[in-house]
C-alpha cells in the first residue's frame, strides 16, 4: 500500500509538557503522541474510559479494510487492538495509546491559549448546483450510506483530576449536541450526522509523576495525585470549554463547506418537484396536461422559489410548522381546532400574490379548499405554503 509523506505539526497553543507533543497524520491514520502522558477520558473503541496513555490514534477505515483479514465480519475491539499493534510497530511508535476507527482522516485544529480543540471529519455530502442559484445537499453514496461525523480531541494545559475530566466530557457532550440541534438541518442529513464519532478530553498528569523516583516508589496512583481543579474558576472554564466546542464544530462545518437551502428542506418534507407539477395539473380545467405545460410549470416553480422572499415564506412555514408540532410554543397547539388562526392562509395567499397577483391568491383559494395531491398529506401550514406555490406558478403560465 502507498505511502503518503507524513506532514508532522506542533500542537502551538499547549504550553508545557503537551508542547512536546506531535500531531502526525498521513493517509492512514492521525495520532497525537506525548511521551509526558496524557490522562484522558474518552468513548474510544479502544480505551478503558479513564486512561494514562502516550498517544491518541485515529485509524482510517480504508487502513483498517487493507489490513483485515475478512472485511465481511463486524470490526471487533481485538481486530482494531491487532491492525493498531501492527501499525505502530511499522511507524516505530512507543508507549500505550487509545484508538478509534474512522472513515475519513481529515481535521481542523483549533487552539484557545489552554484549550486545544482537534476536530477530525468525516464527510460523505457535497453542495451540488441545481438550477441557477439554488443549490442541493447531495451523496455519491446516496443518503442511505452517507456519513457526516465530527470527532473531537479535547486537549487541556492543566493537571485536572479524572472526576472533573469526566465532568468536562459531559459538558463537551451535550455542548455539541445542542449545537447540531440548534442547527435545525434537514431531517435527512441530521438522521446520518454523528452517529459515529467521538470525543476525547485529555490533560496533564501532575508534575511529580514525571520523576521516575516518584514512581517507583509510590506508583502511579491517580486517585491521590495532586491536581490542579481548585486551582481555576471551575464556571468560567467550563464556559470556554462550550465555547471552544461550538466554534471548532462551525468551523469544521466550513471547512466541508455544508451549507443547507430551500431545496434540502423539500427534500426532508417528501416535496418533490415532480409531485408538486402533478397537483399544478390536476385542477386543470379545459385543457389537458401536456409536457409542454409540465416544464413550463416545473420551470416557473424553480424560478419562484429562487425569489429570496417566496424562499424565505416557505423556510418561515416550515419552521413554524415544526414548532407548533413540537410543543415550543405554547399558546398553540396544532392538534386543536384553531380558530381564528390564519397565518397560514396569509403565509399562502404571500406566496401566491408575490408570483401572479390578485389572480394568483385567487388559484390558491382553489388549491388550499382542494388540497389535491401531497397538499392533503401535509400539515395546514405547509399545506397553504405549497397551495400558494403551485396556486401562483400555475396562474403564471397560464397568463
Amino acid at each position: 500500500m502507498a505511502k503518503k509523506n507524513k506532514n508532522i505539526k506542533e500542537i502551538k497553543s499547549i504550553k508545557s509538557k503537551l508542547a512536546n507533543g506531535e500531531l502526525i497524520k498521513n493517509e492512514d491514520a492521525l495520532y497525537i503522541n506525548n511521551p509526558d502522558y496524557f490522562l484522558t477520558f474518552s468513548d474510544l473503541e479502544v480505551s478503558d474510559g479513564i486512561d494514562i496513555i502516550e498517544n491518541i490514534m485515529v485509524l482510517s477505515d480504508d487502513y483498517i479494510s487493507f489490513n483485515r483479514e475478512n472485511e465481511d465480519d463486524a470490526l471487533t475491539d481485538v481486530e482494531l487492538m491487532e491492525i493498531t499493534e501492527e501499525y505502530k510497530e511499522e511507524k516505530a511508535i512507543e508507549g500505550g495509546y487509545i484508538c478509534q476507527s474512522f472513515d475519513k482522516i481529515d481535521y481542523i485544529i483549533n487552539n484557545y491559549d489552554d484549550i486545544t480543540v482537534i476536530t477530525v471529519i468525516a464527510n460523505d455530502l457535497e453542495v451540488q448546483d441545481f438550477y441557477k442559484e439554488l443549490k442541493v445537499v447531495n451523496s455519491w453514496k446516496g443518503f442511505s450510506n452517507a456519513k457526516l461525523n465530527l470527532g473531537q480531541i479535547i486537549l487541556l494545559d492543566h493537571a485536572f483530576s479524572p472526576k472533573l475530566l469526566i465532568q468536562l466530557y459531559k459538558i463537551a457532550t451535550k455542548q455539541k449536541a445542542k449545537f447540531f440541534e440548534s442547527l435545525h438541518l434537514p431531517a435527512h442529513i441530521n438522521n446520518i450526522s454523528n452517529n459515529e464519532d467521538f470525543l476525547v478530553i485529555g490533560s496533564n498528569l501532575p508534575e511529580e509523576t514525571l520523576d521516575q523516583d516518584y514512581i517507583m516508589e509510590i506508583g502511579l496512583d491517580i486517585t491521590n495525585m495532586e491536581y490542579e481543579d481548585d486551582e481555576i474558576d471551575l464556571d468560567e472554564f467550563i464556559e470556554r470549554i462550550e465555547d471552544a466546542v461550538i466554534i471548532s464544530c462551525e468551523d469544521a462545518l466550513e471547512k466541508v463547506n455544508l451549507n443547507t437551502g430551500i431545496l434540502d428542506y423539500l427534500v426532508s418534507e417528501g416535496i418533490q418537484i415532480g409531485e408538486m407539477i402533478e397537483v399544478g395539473m390536476s385542477l386543470l380545467e379545459n385543457m389537458e396536461p401536456t409536457d409542454e405545460l409540465k416544464e413550463k410549470l416545473e420551470k416557473q416553480l424553480l424560478e419562484s422559489i429562487s425569489d429570496r422572499n417566496i424562499n424565505a415564506l416557505i423556510i418561515g412555514a416550515i419552521r413554524m410548522e415544526e414548532d407548533f408540532k413540537k410543543g415550543r410554543v405554547r399558546e398553540i397547539n396544532l392538534n386543536d381546532k384553531l380558530v381564528h388562526f390564519y397565518p397560514d392562509a396569509l403565509i399562502g395567499a404571500t406566496i401566491a400574490n408575490q408570483i401572479a397577483g390578485t389572480k394568483g391568491v385567487l388559484n390558491f383559494r382553489r388549491y388550499s379548499e382542494n388540497k389535491p395531491g401531497i397538499l392533503y398529506g401535509l400539515g395546514p401550514i405547509l399545506s397553504n405554503a405549497f397551495a400558494g406555490l403551485i396556486g401562483g406558478c400555475m396562474t403564471k403560465i397560464l397568463e
